[in-house]
């Protein structure tokens, strides 16, 4: 395989129902693709939608019971078999990413990257604790490095 080439075992599909965003579909695939290789999975399935305010309120009620958009949500849906692969299912909100980016001073695509790296995580069964201790988090670290080798093309 080719540098730049997809991975065929890495299977990563990029959809969005928000219209054009700041950063390529190629680019997302490509991000969670190189948290898979990260991670060393070799076999994975995952769906990474773009999705509304409302689209991504809904999922946070129906399966949370949270009230209100929130910038990401996971569902991890397991292996496939017991050597099967990593299924999951990322959902992230723009709009929530761009009011994230500007509270914390950052570049949107970096924040929505960023969101899909955690994603992924997510999905790969890493979690964090919920207030303060979040950012101190081996998820929060994982994903932070992850971030940054994507920052400098290194990923």
């Amino acid at each position: 395989m080719s540098a730049g080439e997809p991975d065929s075992r890495l299977a990563v599909d990029v959809a969005s129902e928000t219209g054009r965003l700041p950063v390529s579909r190629r680019a997302v695939g490509d991000a969670a693709r190189a948290v898979l290789r990260g991670e060393r999975v070799s076999h994975a399935l995952l769906s990474v939608s773009f999705v509304t305010r409302r689209a991504i309120a809904a999922l946070n009620r129906k399966h949370l019971g949270h009230r209100g958009p929130t910038d990401v949500i996971t569902f991890a849906l397991g292996r496939a078999g017991a050597h099967g692969p990593v299924v999951g299912d990322v959902y992230v909100c723009p709009d929530v990413a761009r009011e994230n980016a500007r509270r914390l001073k950052v570049p949107v695509r970096e924040e929505l990257l960023r969101l899909v790296v955690h994603g992924v995580l997510h999905a790969l069964g890493y979690e964090h604790p919920e207030g303060a201790e979040r950012t101190g988090s081996a998820l929060w670290k994982k994903q932070e490095r992850y971030v940054a080798r994507l920052a400098r093309g290194a990923a």
